[in-house]
């Protein structure tokens, strides 16, 4: 049975590895979600949030191309919009602002999305 709880949210993806954010994208609207994105670079996510379009979660690769993530993470928390990093590197790189925010290790799978996001059917 496929996960909807993500029905109809607007999901913004910042993935710079195509196939992990094709993977991502496919996923999510499998569950119904609304994908932004995916988008490849921190200047992309930075400008796409400073828009101010609605987005109701993101999942957020902490490394693009060599930059980080973390501006545009910041903008999100100014903006009250849940997100998740998605990484393979361990909780030490994650800066202590974000201590309160979700770490998938990569693959993530929707399921951790959906925890992390607040939007788990079970809760």
């Amino acid at each position: 049975m496929i996960d909807r709880t993500l029905r109809d949210c607007r999901i913004l993806v910042v993935e710079d590895e195509y196939l992990l954010a094709d993977e991502l994208q496919t996923d999510l609207a499998d569950a119904a979600a609304i994908v932004i994105g995916p988008l490849g670079t921190l200047d992309q996510a930075f400008e796409l949030i400073k828009a101010g379009g609605k987005i109701d979660g993101a999942i957020l690769d902490v490394n693009l191309c060599g930059e980080l993530v973390y501006p545009a993470a910041d903008l999100l928390l100014e903006r009250a919009v849940p997100f998740v990093f998605a990484t393979g590197y361990d909780d030490s790189v994650i800066p202590s602002r974000f201590a309160g925010v979700a770490r998938c290790p990569k693959p993530v799978n929707i399921r951790q999305i959906t925890q992390a996001l607040g939007r788990d059917a079970d809760k």
